[in-house]
C-alpha cells in the first residue's frame, strides 16, 4: 500500500467547498449512509436525507441519532411525486444517492423489489435531478459487481463488459446503463455533472445487515457462538468504510470544477491488498481475542462470484484516491468499534474519532 501512497499525489478535502453547501443523501438510514451524513456534517454541510426507516435493530442511524444531523424524510425512491417534492425543498446543490436493495443473496429470494428499487428508484432520482434547477453534482453509488464477471483473477476496469448474473448485480448493471443514458441525454445541457461510483466490499462499525461477513460474525461472536460462513475461499476487494466515502467526496469536489470528470470510477484496496472470507476472519479473530468459525457449503444452489478484483488505477491517478487504510488496519478499526460499542462508547463519537484517525493516517488536511 505504501508504495501506491507515494506514488499518487493525493488530493485533499477541500473544507471552503463544503462548508455551508446543501447536500441530499438518499438512504442515509443504512449503513454507508449513516457515515456519509455523520462526515458531511463534519464538514460543515447541511443535510437532506432520504430513505426508508432504518431497516436494522439496531442502526447506525439510530444509535448515533443521525436524525439530529440531517433534515430526514423517509420516502421511497420509487415514490417519483414523494421525492421530487424532498427535491424542490431541500434545494440541493449536491446529492449522493446511496439508496438501494444492496445485498446479492435476498435478491435471489424477491428480485422484482430488487430491479424495481434499484432499476426504477435509480431512474426516479436522476429524473429529480433533470427537474431540480440547484444541482449541481451528482455522485451515483452502484457496486463492483457491475461487470460480467469471468472469475478471472485480472480486475476489472471500468472500461470492461457491464453484466450479473444475480438480480443484484444486473440491476445495479442496469442502472449504470440508466445514468449514462442521463447523463448524455438531459444532465448535460443542464450543466448537471454526473458519476457513477463502483465501489468494493466495505466493512467497518455500524453495520448489521443479515448475510455480511462482520455483522455476522458479531452476531454471533458476542454470545460466543460458532461462525457459520460459507466460500472460505471467495476474494473481494474489501476496504474500510471511509475508504470510498472520501473517493466520493472527492470525485463530488472534481465534478464541480471540471464536468470532465462525469463518468464511472472504482473504488477499491490496491491490487495486492484483496483478500480471502478466510483470511478476514482470520483477521477479525486476532482483533477480537476469540471466536470460532465453522465452514458451511450448503449455499442453496445460489450462485455466487468466487473471485473479483477491481481495478482502481482510474481513480488513483484522474481524482486522486488512494488507500489509507490496509485489509489488517480495516479489520482492526472495525473490531475495536463493535468492542467499544458494547462497551458503552457513543456511535457518534466512534465513528467522529475513526473519521479523524482516517484523516491523520491519509493525511488529509483541511
Amino acid at each position: 500500500m505504501e508504495k501506491v501512497v507515494n506514488i499518487i499525489e493525493r488530493s485533499q478535502l477541500d473544507y471552503s467547498y463544503w462548508n455551508g453547501k446543501h447536500v441530499l443523501v438518499t438512504g442515509h438510514t443504512g449503513f454507508k449512509g449513516g457515515w456519509l451524513v455523520i462526515w458531511l456534517k463534519e464538514l460543515g454541510c447541511k443535510v437532506t436525507g432520504i430513505s426508508l426507516p432504518s431497516p436494522t435493530n439496531p442502526s447506525l442511524y439510530d444509535l448515533a441519532d443521525i436524525s439530529k444531523l440531517c433534515a430526514s424524510h423517509f420516502v421511497d425512491i420509487r415514490d417519483a411525486k414523494k421525492l421530487n417534492k424532498v427535491f424542490e425543498e431541500s434545494e440541493p446543490e449536491v446529492v449522493f444517492h446511496l439508496a438501494a436493495q444492496a445485498l446479492v443473496r435476498p435478491s435471489y429470494f424477491d428480485p422484482v423489489e430488487t430491479f424495481s428499487t434499484n432499476t426504477m428508484g435509480s431512474t426516479h432520482v436522476l429524473d429529480a435531478l433533470r427537474k431540480t434547477s440547484s444541482v449541481k453534482v451528482a455522485v451515483m453509488v452502484t457496486t463492483d459487481k457491475v461487470y460480467r464477471n469471468t472469475e478471472s483473477t485480472q480486475p476489472y476496469s471500468e472500461e470492461d463488459l457491464l453484466g450479473g448474473y444475480d438480480p443484484y448485480s444486473a440491476s445495479k448493471a442496469a442502472s449504470e446503463l440508466i445514468i449514462d443514458c442521463y447523463r448524455n441525454s438531459f444532465l448535460k445541457e443542464k450543466k448537471i455533472s454526473v458519476a457513477s461510483a463502483r465501489a468494493g466490499n466495505v466493512i467497518g462499525g455500524g453495520d448489521w445487515a443479515q448475510d455480511r461477513i462482520i455483522p455476522d460474525t458479531i452476531r454471533a461472536w458476542e454470545i460466543n457462538k460458532i461462525l457459520k460462513l460459507r466460500n472460505p475461499h471467495a476474494i473481494r476487494p474489501w476496504q474500510h468504510v471511509l475508504e470510498p466515502l472520501y473517493g466520493y467526496t472527492i470525485l463530488a469536489q472534481k465534478l464541480a470544477c471540471n464536468p470532465n470528470f462525469a463518468k464511472s470510477y472504482n473504488f477499491g484496496p490496491s491490487f495486492q491488498d484483496v483478500a480471502s472470507v478466510k483470511q478476514v476472519i482470520e483477521l477479525a479473530q486476532a482483533s477480537w481475542g476469540a471466536g470460532e468459525v465453522e465452514w458451511d457449503r450448503d449455499i442453496k444452489n445460489l450462485k455466487e462470484t468466487e473471485i473479483l478484483r477491481l481495478d482502481t488505477s482510474l481513480a488513483e491517478h484522474e481524482l486522486g484516491i488512494a488507500p489509507v487504510w490496509d485489509i489488517g488496519q480495516a479489520v482492526e478499526k472495525t473490531m475495536a468499534w463493535y468492542k467499544n460499542i458494547a462497551g458503552g462508547a457513543k456511535a457518534f463519537d466512534l465513528c467522529i474519532g475513526d473519521i479523524n484517525k482516517f484523516k491523520i493516517s491519509g493525511n488529509l488536511h483541511a
